[in-house]
Order: C-alpha cells, then sequence, then structure tokens
C-alpha cells in the first residue's frame, strides 16, 4: 500500500501539462479540384492537450474541426474543369499520438528555447456521406461517416514565458476513405450504382496548417535521473 502511495505522488508530482489552440486553415486533397498538398483555403480550429514527459517528448491528443470545400473551376486541370463537381464537407477529427523534439525542449526556468517537432499518431474522424447527382450537379446527402486517419505533423515552437508555448505546424492526415468527397459511394446505402468517378485506387488526404498558442500547467517534472 505504502509503495502505491509513494509511487501515485510521483507521478502527479512529475507532470508538466499543456492545453492549447491550434488557428489556421485546411485543404482537402482527392478527387475534385486542384491537388496542391499545403493551400490552407478552408478555416480550421482545434484543441491541443500534451503531456511532457521528458525534454524530447510528449504525449499528445488534437481535437479539430475544419469545414471544407472544393470545386472543379480551376484551369490548371482542364478535364476536371469540364466535369464541373463541387463539394463541401465538416470534418470532425480525434487523434492522439506522440510528438518528438528535435532539441532538448526543457520547460524548467526562463530560458527562451526552441525546437522543431515531429508528432506521429492515429486519428478518428467523421464526416457526412454524400454523392454527386449527375444531371443537377447537387450533393445528396445519405448518412453520417467515419473512419480512420493518419497523422504526421512537423512544427517549429518556442516559449516565449515560462507559461507561453508558441508554435507553427502542417500536418497532413491520410485517411482509410476515399469518400470526404462523395466520389466512391456505396450502393448498399441507397446510393443509385454508377456514381463513382475519379481514382477509386486512392484514398482522400486533408491538410492542417497554421499556428499554435499552448498555456502550461501542473508541477515542473524532474527529468534528472534518480
Amino acid at each position: 500500500m505504502l509503495v502505491v502511495v509513494v509511487f501515485a505522488q510521483y507521478i502527479v508530482h512529475s507532470q508538466y501539462h499543456e492545453i492549447g489552440l491550434f488557428i489556421g486553415g485546411a485543404n482537402y486533397v482527392g478527387d475534385i479540384g486542384s491537388s496542391n498538398y499545403v493551400y490552407p483555403e478552408n478555416p480550421a480550429l482545434g484543441i491541443i492537450y500534451k503531456w511532457n514527459r521528458t525534454t524530447r517528448y510528449s504525449l499528445r491528443a488534437n481535437f479539430m474541426y475544419t469545414s471544407i470545400g472544393k470545386s472543379d473551376y480551376n484551369p490548371n486541370d482542364f478535364a476536371r474543369f469540364m466535369r464541373q463537381y463541387r463539394f463541401e464537407n465538416s470534418i470532425l477529427e480525434f487523434s492522439a499520438g506522440t510528438e518528438i523534439n528535435f532539441f532538448d525542449f526543457n520547460l524548467h526556468g526562463s530560458d527562451k528555447l526552441f525546437t522543431p517537432y515531429l508528432f506521429l499518431g492515429v486519428g478518428y474522424i467523421k464526416y457526412d456521406l454524400f454523392y454527386h447527382d449527375p444531371k443537377t450537379f447537387e450533393n445528396i446527402e445519405y448518412a453520417n461517416g467515419s473512419n480512420i486517419s493518419l497523422p504526421v505533423i512537423i512544427g517549429l515552437k518556442a516559449n516565449v514565458s515560462p507559461v507561453v508555448i508558441l508554435g507553427i505546424e502542417i500536418g497532413a492526415r491520410y485517411t482509410f476513405s476515399d469518400n470526404i468527397d462523395g466520389s466512391h459511394p456505396k450502393s448498399d446505402s441507397g446510393v443509385p450504382n454508377g456514381n463513382e468517378f475519379g481514382n477509386i485506387n486512392n484514398n482522400d488526404w486533408y491538410v492542417f496548417t497554421g499556428l499554435t498558442i499552448s498555456f502550461t500547467f501542473g508541477d515542473l517534472p524532474c527529468y534528472c535521473k534518480e
């Protein structure tokens, strides 16, 4: 019992947490519109939580939202321009994983620090399911969808004060869906056959680009070895 109490107290007093906001833009890459990978044309917001385990890595969770829109009215791809498809969809994402600092990012003291970082994790996304009516070009919604995403984020962060950390990051998400844009609807959900288009062998991507601001709280951890 004594061991459990001591261990619990050690865990409580060795945590240093961050909670903050992501503010920026998002874009989708798929079968409609341009295929620019970094083109933050739609507003995006998020909440970020980090548990700084050491000076080199943190456990991180993200709660992100964006409403993406895209159209084929893009002269860079004449074939898509003549097709005239367009869509809007909302994406709600929860992801968790590990953030790895390239340099030591020790939050003790008041020294100004900065480091590039890499985040790898897994996500769960929710979005609307719809198909494109080839006659009216309207989007016909038929259900709510969900799937898995694999986020990869690269960024740069700095502590501007002992309790405030600013960052800039770009995060690409590969999804296990080819239907965020309505290009591959399932006929068993009441969708008329023959509404598929585009490359059905490539799944959809979306990318978040923006700024982060987080605030630290909790007792400072001891990164030293005892």
